[in-house]
């Protein structure tokens, strides 16, 4: 798939969340979403980013926002994941990598000096139409939310 850019109409998505319930963009059609890619549940940076979306979920909710993550783990893992961190968002499943690849989310990094493939963290802000508004590609985990609204107010 080509890369996503400003502008350019979200790719569908058809996956499951945490509790293999269907998600579709399509479903959320009118609410604006913050669809955000992370390697995994209960690491040190994943955590930090998901509770400060947590956090600060009240204030996305009140401009409308939907959030949702996006990582390989499985249900149970969200689940525990969630339930550990009481958050109050969805999380996809995507096991098969479909969704990440689709977003350009999945592929070649380096860490501690190897290059590797895997999940690439970044955000896609994507508005009422399903066009995407804001790619966030360097993420301050511990203060994402911050970010995000800054990024909407430019």
């Amino acid at each position: 798939m080509s890369k996503l850019k400003k502008g350019d109409l979200a790719t569908p998505i058809d996956a499951v969340d945490q509790n293999g319930d269907r998600i579709t963009l399509e479903s959320l059609k009118g609410k604006k979403v913050v669809l955000y890619f992370y390697p995994r549940d209960n690491t040190p940076g994943c955590t930090a980013e998901a509770c400060d979306l947590r956090d600060h979920y009240a204030n996305f909710q009140q401009q409308g926002f939907e959030i949702i993550g996006v990582s390989a783990d499985s249900e149970k893992s969200h689940q525990k994941f969630i339930s550990k961190y009481d958050l109050p968002f969805r999380l996809i499943s995507d096991v098969d990598k479909k969704v990440m690849e689709d977003y350009g989310a999945w592929g070649e990094k380096k860490m501690y000096g190897k290059t590797t493939r895997g999940t690439l963290r970044k955000t896609f802000i994507i508005n009422e139409e399903g066009l995407i508004e804001k790619i966030i590609e360097k993420v301050d985990t511990k203060n994402h939310s911050r970010q995000i609204f800054s990024e909407l107010s430019h």
